[in-house]
């Protein structure tokens, strides 16, 4: 189980580093002018933090993946980012619209890679903590 949480950890990192395109790829000079300030600031922001959260989340399962297996305290965190991934799990599909996605390659493939790495870490997390 320590190797997945390491590939976990990897794929965190990455999915974290991924964020640096969002404001050129979902094209936030021309999209967020017309929100409010706050808006607009919360938008980079909350994305910020998030995307350090996750690179945070990724380090300590690549760093510290027998603590997580074997201690009280690494089981009550893979708990509760079990609880974390599995609902965003459920965000993939009750959180966004299909016609998001639905008859676009891209966007599909997108998709359904994603909901296969949300079920694949959550899976992980959750038989850490039963383990």
């Amino acid at each position: 189980m320590a190797i997945h949480l390491k590939i976990i950890g990897i794929l965190l990192m990455a999915l974290a580093l991924l964020h640096l395109i969002f404001p050129r790829y979902f094209n936030w000079k021309k999209e967020l002018p017309a929100l409010s300030l706050i808006n607009r600031q919360m938008m980079v922001v909350h994305t910020f933090f998030i995307a350090l959260m996750v690179f945070l989340m990724g380090l300590l399962c690549l760093t510290s993946a027998n603590e997580l297996l074997e201690t009280s305290l690494g089981k009550k965190i893979a708990l509760g980012l079990g609880v974390f991934w599995t609902i965003r799990l459920l965000i993939q599909f009750f959180g966004y619209s299909s016609d998001l996605w639905k008859g676009k390659s891209f966007e599909t493939i997108a998709h359904i890679l994603f909901s296969l790495l949300w079920i694949y870490v959550s899976i992980v997390f959750w038989v850490t903590h039963f383990n």
